[in-house]
């Protein structure tokens, strides 16, 4: 089946004006003003007056649930690809958190292979918040080498849950992702939860600053925690690095108004990036009997973007670069996050309120007007 696509304001996220789209084996055939075409099999869908932009990318999701904070109860559930589709997530990084006991990394493994069963994109992080990272082979760098889903590894700092790892530690483990990431043609990061205790990103400081480990394989999380950990992001982003601002939890303002204050001080939008940390157990406000649990949403990536386009200080084109090329470049996806010629078809239209009306992943329809098409197991 082909499939053109009329008539599309696309936002690539660049922006490029009215363009058609021909999708082709999963993949972008042809991008132009006009395209006209009589070819057998050729489904032509006309998006007249809508914008179009990549499938969204969340980059730290819980897509099996994450450990509680109050037992077993309270651990959340798995997040189905119905309800990633219906926010616009075509492409989802899923790991694990401080629970490396009751979520294990074979689980989460089987659930990245489930969800690309069902026609999404997905990969994974391994390790969680400890020093003893947990592997589906007999390292991280073999991970790397030889599970094709694994784009480098996970672990905390300055958290009372982490292991308090040193710089040495840390730069021994950054050196198996980077050389699995050159054995694998992978880019290799090391994905760092960030907590709120005084010390904030200083070790990440002494791998650039003293063991000059090039920055790019650093990915530092939950920069939006509190104020002071955020100023000390942007110094980090000023040096080359890449910051992400959580918006399901763990913000001490609104996203967007983060990422103004960020572009205030100087910080080019293509060092910030979104993710969700959706299903991330979090202490309720009000725990009672019946509610011992509380998950963080995984559908604010979108909506702080649009929060960010309706402050008319940011374009689309720029507001979309935070959930589609900037985690793509951040994570070393060369087909996703952008819509060129010859990437996978990952599409997004949304009207003109950008309400998100139809989704492609992977060339394949899973959204329209509105409503996924993928089943929702267990609903």
């Amino acid at each position: 089946m082909l499939t053109l696509i009329k008539n599309a304001h696309v936002f690539a996220p660049q922006a490029f004006g009215k363009q058609d789209i021909l999708i082709s084996h999963g993949r972008i055939a042809a991008l132009a003003p006009e395209l006209n075409f009589t070819l057998p099999q050729l489904e032509v869908i006309d998006v007249e007056g809508m914008n179009v932009t990549p499938g969204l990318i969340d980059q730290h999701i819980h897509i099996i649930g994450a450990g509680g904070k109050d037992g077993f109860l309270s651990m959340t559930p798995e997040i189905q690809a119905s309800e990633l589709v219906a926010c616009g997530t075509t492409t989802a990084v899923g790991l694990l958190g401080t629970d490396g006991t009751a979520k294990n990394i074979r689980a989460l493994y089987a659930k990245v292979q489930s969800l690309r069963q069902e026609g999404l994109s997905a990969y994974m992080y391994s390790g969680y918040y400890g020093i003893d990272t947990l592997t589906i082979t007999e390292s991280i760098q073999s991970d790397m080498v030889f599970v094709e889903p694994v784009l480098g590894f996970k672990i905390a700092i300055s958290d009372i849950r982490s292991s308090y790892p040193t710089s040495l530690e840390l730069v021994r483990k950054l050196r198996e992702v980077r050389v699995g990431g050159l054995l694998s043609n992978k880019k290799g990061i090391m994905h760092v939860h960030l907590g709120n205790l005084p010390s904030q990103m200083d070790v990440l400081f002494d791998l650039v600053k003293t063991y000059q480990f090039p920055i790019e394989h650093i990915s530092p999380t939950h920069v939006g925690r509190t104020t002071s950990l955020f100023e000390q992001a942007l110094e980090f982003a000023q040096l080359g690095g890449s910051i992400d601002i959580t918006t399901g939890a763990s913000k001490y303002i609104d996203p967007h108004q983060s990422v103004l204050y960020a572009l205030e001080k100087g910080v080019a939008i293509d060092r910030l990036t979104f993710s969700s940390d959706g299903h991330a157990g979090l202490t309720p406000k009000t725990a009672t009997h019946e509610n011992h649990f509380a998950k963080a949403p995984f559908d604010q990536n979108l909506f702080e973007v649009i929060q960010l386009i309706k402050t008319q200080l940011v374009s689309p084109e720029q507001a979309f670069q935070l959930i589609t090329s900037n985690p793509a470049d951040n994570l070393g996806l060369k087909n996703k996050g952008r819509i060129a010629l010859g990437l996978d078809a990952d599409l997004c239209v949304f009207d003109s309120e950008w309400k998100l009306q139809n989704v492609w992943a992977n060339g394949n329809l899973v959204m329209k007007e509105g409503q996924p098409l993928l089943p929702q197991i267990f609903s």
